[in-house]
């Protein structure tokens, strides 16, 4: 198996967790009428579940285009940051002002990952075109 495929499987594994953390959350939050961690939820939902659900379908697709080492970036800094950032933010929200820092430490190494799956789509689908 190409290793982007294997990439993009995890990526869909994950989603798959991020999807069932995002809805006990919302669960949770309309049975105790609490919806202080709303902004948690939606970074669970959007960078969690959505965005990791796009990143596995784009890894599967694309898998002989990517460059493997940006699809491997991604994936870490994306997977260790996240959740990082996600508890930081549970925290920020429940009143700890001293998570604030990892926050925004989070939420950089995120926007990182981002970047690299960009820069890779953008340079993987060019050599595509180019080739068409």
């Amino acid at each position: 198996m190409n290793n982007n495929k294997r990439y993009g499987a995890w990526w869909l594994r994950m989603a798959a967790v991020y999807l069932v953390v995002g809805v006990s959350l919302g669960n949770y939050m309309g049975a105790t009428h609490d919806f202080g961690l709303r902004s948690v939820h939606a970074h669970v939902d959007l960078l969690g579940w959505a965005s990791m659900l796009g990143f596995g379908l784009v890894a599967q697709q694309w898998a002989d285009t990517l460059s493997p080492r940006l699809v491997a970036l991604q994936f870490w800094l994306h997977q260790l940051a996240l959740p990082a950032m996600l508890s930081a933010l549970a925290a920020l929200m429940r009143g700890v002002t001293a998570a604030e820092p990892l926050v925004g430490l989070g939420s950089a190494v995120v926007g990182l990952a981002v970047l690299a799956f960009a820069a890779n789509v953008w340079l993987g689908t060019g050599a595509k075109l180019r080739a068409a």
